[in-house]
């Protein structure tokens, strides 16, 4: 009669304990999250730091959002956006308000809002569940080494059910802020 090996038990595996938003506010307040951070799904994650050339576009188009922000909407930049479980802080951002109707907490929500990926091409584009969720009406991803500007529009649940790819030789003007609208070529400096 053979003997018969008892089935070993399984592995342990880590187990990943998300942060909610509260649970990172409380942590800054007491000094133990690093500044330039961003919470995205339960993780903090460390901000890298930009080149010139992101500068210049947030630079530009923070100029262009200012003047064309119609009354009762303003621009932030590379301010929180409290969202279910994440808080990006997104390079620029067009909320519905006035800077005082947020005192006491972040907007949870925004019109337009806008990253800039020069070398943080696919983090940035994993806040878009974030940006969807919130209910972002459109979310533009300008791409500097490319020279073009991915747009998502119509938020559904988790994703955007609209994409389009802007380029080169023409203009885009936001749906969601239509008083907003950008040269490619101007801002791409071309």
């Amino acid at each position: 009669m053979k003997a018969v090996a008892a089935a070993a038990p399984p592995a342990a595996t880590p187990q990943i304990w998300p942060l909610g938003v509260k649970a990172y506010h409380a942590l800054g307040d007491l000094g133990l999250i690093p500044v330039k951070t961003e919470l995205l799904y339960g993780q903090i994650f460390h901000k890298v730091s930009k080149s010139p050339f992101h500068v210049y576009l947030l630079r530009v188009l923070l100029n262009l959002l200012q003047a064309a922000a119609p009354k009762g909407f303003f621009v932030s930049s590379e301010q929180p956006i409290t969202c279910p479980d994440s808080e990006p802080e997104p390079d620029l951002a067009v909320v519905r308000g006035e800077v005082a109707d947020y005192r006491h907490a972040h907007p949870t929500t925004a019109e337009l809002v806008i990253e800039i990926c020069v070398s943080t091409h696919e983090y940035d584009r994993s806040k878009l569940r974030a940006y969807a969720s919130a209910g972002v009406k459109e979310c533009w991803l300008v791409l500097g080494p490319e020279k073009q500007i991915e747009v998502h529009r119509q938020p559904l649940g988790e994703a955007f059910s609209e994409c389009e790819l802007h380029g080169l030789g023409g203009s885009l003007t936001s749906a969601a802020v239509p008083e907003f609208t950008v040269s490619l070529d101007k801002l791409f400096g071309t």
